[in-house]
């Protein structure tokens, strides 16, 4: 980020900071990325349902005598 300041104070060409905002927006993106990947590859392949989504086998026979 330092980097990023530098080449503002030095009158670095616009592209050039441009390269280096889109470099660092990347780089924080895919962090959180990589945080993220492990909650949502469990939530995928370990086929956990939530609260909602469960159904009993006392609720599909009472919706079934009725």
């Amino acid at each position: 980020m330092d980097d990023l300041l530098d080449m503002i104070s030095t009158d670095e060409s616009p592209s050039q900071v441009s390269d280096k905002i889109k470099e660092v927006l990347y780089a924080k993106s895919a962090e959180k990325i990589e945080g993220i990947r492990p909650q949502i590859g469990n939530s995928l392949f370990n086929g956990e349902q939530s609260d909602e989504e469960q159904v009993t086998d006392d609720q599909l026979e009472t919706t079934d005598g009725v």
